[in-house]
């Protein structure tokens, strides 16, 4: 069974996300084996200084870059990234699992997204949209999806 990590900057807080979340990793664990990881959030003042939201982004990915396991194949999630339809991820999942990665490892930044170093070192950059959305959202609508592709390679009636 393919092994999939969720790595979250910041923690949920509001029940309806945390909810969500729980509900789709329960979903989820009929095709893989789920970890979500949270690293904290950085603080910043209101109004950051460039030279302060850098050294958020340096700390937040030496956090991420710790928790990423040797081998895994690494998707971040940032606005600049492909964006991909849903039989689309389910085929680059299969592609990945074809090629044996055994682990895929997803990345979703904090409020100030993810240091461009991190980025440029993931297999795929991947955008759900050229939106902006809480990266809150972006953790249940990631799972949902990493659920839909599942459900996509299954065959099963949940794509429709």
């Amino acid at each position: 069974m393919q092994k999939v990590t969720l790595i979250c900057v910041g923690k949920l807080k509001e029940k309806f996300y945390i909810d969500a979340a729980a509900e789709y990793a329960k979903r989820l664990s009929r095709f893989c084996r789920l970890d979500i990881v949270e690293v904290p959030e950085s603080r910043l003042p209101e109004d950051p200084s460039g030279a302060e939201v850098e050294q958020a982004l340096q700390s937040e990915a030496a956090a991420i870059e710790s928790r990423i396991p040797r081998g895994a194949a690494t998707i971040a999630l940032c606005i600049e990234g492909t964006q991909l339809s849903s039989p689309q991820l389910a085929q680059k999942i299969r592609s990945w699992t074809v090629e044996g990665a055994s682990h895929l490892v997803f990345i979703i930044g904090g409020s100030v997204g993810l240091a461009p170093a991190l980025k440029q070192r993931c297999q795929l950059r991947l955008s759900m949209s050229p939106m902006t959305f809480p990266h809150h959202l972006a953790r249940v609508m990631v799972l949902e999806q990493i659920y839909r592709a599942y459900q996509i390679g299954a065959g099963t009636r949940y794509h429709k």
